[in-house]
């Protein structure tokens, strides 16, 4: 328990407005170990390329106990901080986010992903409804005696094309950046945010760090790095380019090469 703690507190302290900490997503102990030996000084999972990888599709479509028994062999495989995409915690109730955060902490892994859309649908939970939920998940850590990081997710952004973003859409996930740090959020993160101006005021709208996700059109490092952006991850991008690089491979050599 004691190295437990420790990692959570080294993970969050990596977490720096203007120094992000990278987080290239892996999905398996192979890739976990993979990706450290690159240099990486945390791991963390994406929960689409941890179900794709056994052949289930993402939305909480591998069972939970699955889930947890990757995640455990992940941590076993490494010495370095692992925080799990939780998706919706596979809970609606309070009740059963906190008791799912108490099972998965017992893996070793150190934070969790966890979004406020609604797990199957096309609609979010509204603020008041997600931050309590946010609350639970900390109820759980706490009962476990961990300071784990919960990286409070909004999808208002992934849901909508990049050309589509607005003022208003900011201005929510502002309100909801603040709700769910009242509620006991460590990160704030905003998957499918690009646009320049709109990544600088949320970080300064927010003392939560900020996690922006690196897809084709995302600003490089150091521009996310001067916008104040404190976490830089991949989700199920490296796992695409590695899928896609096999099946390059696979159909050069049963084409008849060498």
């Amino acid at each position: 328990m004691t190295e437990q703690i420790t990692r959570a507190e080294n993970f969050a302290a990596l977490h720096k407005k203007g120094d992000p900490v990278i987080l290239y997503n892996i999905w398996d102990p192979g890739s976990a170990v993979a990706v450290r030996d690159a240099g990486a000084k945390a791991l963390a999972t994406g929960s689409a390329p941890v179900a794709m990888a056994q052949g289930y599709s993402d939305g909480q479509n591998i069972p939970f106990d699955m889930a947890l028994d990757n995640a455990r062999r992940i941590v076993d495989a490494v010495d370095i901080p692992v925080t799990m995409d939780l998706e919706g915690a596979y809970a609606e109730d309070t009740f059963g986010i906190a008791a799912n955060v108490g099972r998965a902490l017992e893996t070793g892994v150190i934070g969790f992903n966890f979004e406020d859309q609604i797990v199957g649908t096309k609609d979010l939970y509204d603020i008041e409804t997600q931050a309590a939920r946010v609350a639970a998940m900390r109820e759980g850590c706490d009962a476990a005696g961990l300071p784990a990081f919960i990286n409070a997710r909004t999808d208002i952004f992934l849901k909508a094309a990049p050309d589509t973003h607005n003022t208003a859409m900011l201005e929510d996930a502002m309100a909801r950046a603040k709700a769910y740090a009242d509620a006991g959020a460590s990160g704030f993160f905003a998957p499918g945010l690009k646009d320049e101006a709109m990544i600088g005021r949320l970080c300064e709208a927010t003392e939560l760090p900020v996690n922006i996700i690196a897809l084709p059109g995302t600003p490089d490092t150091a521009t996310l790095a001067g916008l104040g952006v404190a976490r830089i991850s991949y989700g199920p991008v490296p796992y695409r380019q590695m899928v896609a690089w096999l099946q390059d491979k696979a159909r050069e050599a049963l084409q008849g090469g060498t």
